[in-house]
């Protein structure tokens, strides 16, 4: 047997999850240094990740934040995409987990 179920019904099942998520949101743009947030509110927030494709989740987080909020081109390939880069460039990496 199957059912289909809707991304609003998904919304809807999820919702006290997408709370704490905004909620989360908030509390990372209220704590990021300057350089940092004047970046975000000129470029947005690019969400990724299989949960991005959650028909709606963009436009409800942009309201929530204020900020435009992005799903990126290949959300199901970013994290992969981004460790590739990064194993690209191995000194940077370096240089990051030293600075952290």
């Amino acid at each position: 047997k199957s059912i289909e179920i809707s991304s609003k019904d998904v919304r809807e099942a999820i919702g006290e999850t997408l709370v704490e998520i905004s909620d989360a949101v908030k509390q990372v743009l209220e704590v990021v240094p300057p350089d940092l947030a004047s970046d975000i509110v000129e470029n947005g927030i690019v969400l990724t990740g299989g949960g991005s494709l959650i028909r709606g989740l963009d436009s409800y987080l942009s309201k929530i934040v204020k900020l435009p909020v992005y799903i990126s081109e290949e959300p199901l390939l970013a994290v992969a995409k981004g460790t590739e880069r990064m194993l690209e460039e191995i000194e940077l990496l370096q240089q990051i987990q030293a600075n952290a």
